[in-house]
């Protein structure tokens, strides 16, 4: 694949944004970043991506409406996967969000690891392959 790996980072909290968009990048990954729903998907309808990590508990509109929206009008181009970046992570909660579009859930506060976890379960890169990027 010639194209970069594209990501969008959805978050209402510039240091959330920031660390989630500094793991990817280091991880190979082109990111965008956006700090709220209607931004989100204004961009999505403009570009494409391979993920969106995607806060659940934003003003105006939530994550769960915003993935709701990405999967019902075809935002991002086909196969985006949708992470579930938040802070809400009990059993019930998780399965609820899969159950509603996302792909996987990633727990907030994260970790290099915990990304490298997500990317390789939903079967994207999960680093820059002979880049010399570790």
């Amino acid at each position: 694949m010639n194209q970069p790996l594209r990501a969008l980072v959805v978050d209402d909290q510039p240091v959330n944004r920031l660390l989630a968009s500094r793991m990817l990048d280091k991880l190979g990954w082109t990111v965008a970043q956006v700090d709220s729903g209607p931004a989100a998907l204004d961009w999505l309808a403009a570009n494409p991506a391979a993920l969106i990590m995607l806060d659940i508990s934003m003003p105006v509109m939530s994550g769960k409406e915003v993935c709701q929206r990405v999967r019902a009008e075809g935002l991002g181009g086909p196969g985006i996967r949708i992470v579930a970046y938040t802070a809400h992570g009990q059993p019930e909660e998780r399965a609820e969000f899969l159950s509603i579009g996302f792909d996987a859930v990633l727990v907030k506060p994260i970790s290099r690891d915990s990304v490298v976890k997500v990317l390789t379960a939903l079967a994207l890169p999960a680093s820059a392959a002979g880049t010399g990027v570790a």
